[in-house]
C-alpha cells in the first residue's frame, strides 16, 4: 500500500465517550491509527472492545461533545456501504448470524449487498460472481463455494468470511476476535492468512484478548480498559509482563518464539 504524508488516517478518535444503555463504554476514548498500519487491540473481556468495534462500523456513535471528534479515513460522516467497501469488517457478530443454509459463495456475495446471504431483492451481476470466485480463490477456499456454511467447520466458516470482507478489495480489515472457538490447526491457519495479507499491503486492524493472535507483522500495540486506551506503543515495548498482569489482574508469564508471543 503506497500511502503520502497527505493520506488521511484509517482511524482519527479524540475524547470520545460512547453509551450502551445507561452505561459509559468508552470514556474519553483516544486512538490514531495509520491507513497503513497493523495494530492489535488486546484487552480484558469487558474493556470496551465490542463498543470500539461497534463505533467504527457505526452501530454505535458517540455523545456529541465540544471537545470531541472522529473520523475514519479522514470523513466524519460515511454511508455505512460505502465505508464497507474501505473497511473489511470481520466479526463475532457476524459469525453468529452466517450459520445456515447459504453457501460459501452466497456469503461472499454476500459482502456486496451488507447482508449474511443472496436474497430475492439482490441483484448479482457477472461482476460480483467474478470477484467473489476471486476471494475465495485467494483464500485457497474454491471449495467452499458451493457448500452450506452450516456443514463448515468453525475455521472454514471464518475464512468464508474474511473472503467476504475481501470481496471489495478493501485497504484495511478489522478482526475481532478471530480465533475464538477455533481448533488448534484453524487457529495457526488463520493467523498465517493474516500475515500473507498484511504483507500484502493490506492494513490490520486486530482486535482481541489473545496474545498468540499478534502476528508478528503487527508492531503497534494498544492497551485497552474500563473503556480506555491505557498504553499504546511498539510491541515489544508494550507487552511486558508487569503490563499484562495488571491489564487482565492476573500473574502471568510470557514467552516469544520467532515473533511471536504467548501469555499463560
Amino acid at each position: 500500500m503506497n500511502m503520502t504524508a497527505d493520506t488521511p488516517p484509517l482511524l482519527d478518535f479524540h475524547n470520545l465517550r460512547v453509551m450502551r444503555g445507561q452505561k459509559i463504554a468508552l470514556d474519553d476514548f483516544s486512538l490514531r491509527i495509520g491507513a497503513d498500519e497493523h495494530v492489535a487491540i488486546l484487552g480484558p473481556n469487558g474493556c470496551g472492545k465490542s463498543t470500539l468495534i461497534k463505533t467504527i462500523t457505526r452501530e454505535c456513535y458517540p455523545v456529541a461533545r465540544a471537545d470531541s471528534s472522529m473520523s475514519i479515513l479522514g470523513e466524519d460522516s460515511w454511508d455505512v456501504f460505502a465505508l464497507r467497501a474501505r473497511l473489511g469488517i470481520v466479526s463475532n457478530d457476524l459469525m453468529l448470524s452466517c450459520t445456515g443454509d447459504a453457501c460459501g459463495r452466497d456469503v461472499v456475495l454476500s459482502g456486496f449487498f451488507s447482508s449474511i446471504s443472496i436474497f430475492s431483492n439482490h441483484t448479482v451481476d457477472a461482476r460480483h460472481r467474478e470477484l467473489a470466485e476471486a476471494a475465495l480463490a485467494g483464500l485457497k477456499i474454491a471449495h467452499l463455494a458451493d457448500r452450506p456454511v452450516c456443514e463448515m467447520s468453525s475455521g472454514e466458516a471464518r475464512r468464508v468470511l474474511i473472503a467476504r470482507a475481501l470481496v471489495h478489495k478493501p485497504g484495511a480489515l478489522l478482526f475481532d476476535e478471530p480465533c475464538n472457538s477455533l481448533d488448534l490447526s484453524a487457529q495457526q491457519s488463520l493467523r498465517q492468512t493474516m500475515r500473507a495479507l498484511a504483507n500484502s499491503g493490506t492494513a490490520i486492524i486486530l482486535v482481541t484478548h489473545e496474545l498468540a493472535d499478534i502476528v508478528p507483522e503487527i508492531q503497534r500495540v494498544v492497551l485497552m480498559n474500563r473503556g480506555r486506551v491505557v498504553a499504546d506503543g511498539p510491541k515489544e515495548e508494550i507487552l511486558q509482563v508487569e503490563r499484562l498482569a495488571a491489564l487482565f489482574g492476573v500473574s502471568v508469564e510470557m514467552a516469544r518464539r520467532d515473533g511471536h508471543f504467548h501469555l499463560w
